[in-house]
């Protein structure tokens, strides 16, 4: 995969971000809240995982939806799209 520039799309994306009021929402523990570390990645099936994290934690929760299809924009458009919700809350999940 190689983005708009020629150079390889990276396999993870990862960022810290503030959950919005309803947090997000995880397949192992329901609706997580405040200060989260996001992480989506590339998987070899043409889909991505994502994956959030009180920032700081060692366990990593699956976002409810995850895996998703990677759609056009690639990975940096699929993860700033979670970042985005994360930060709305809503009990957020991942992008169908």
């Amino acid at each position: 995969m190689t983005g708009h520039d020629g150079r390889p799309e990276p396999r993870r994306l990862e960022n810290e971000v503030a959950a919005g009021p309803g947090g997000a929402m995880t397949d192992e523990v329901g609706v997580i809240t405040g200060r989260l570390t996001v992480a989506t990645t590339a998987l070899s099936d043409g889909r991505a995982g994502v994956a959030v994290q009180y920032t700081g934690a060692d366990e990593w929760y699956t976002l409810t939806g995850s895996p998703v299809p990677l759609r056009r924009g690639g990975l940096a458009a699929l993860h700033a799209d979670v970042l985005h919700r994360v930060r709305q809350g809503g009990g957020a999940e991942a992008p169908r």
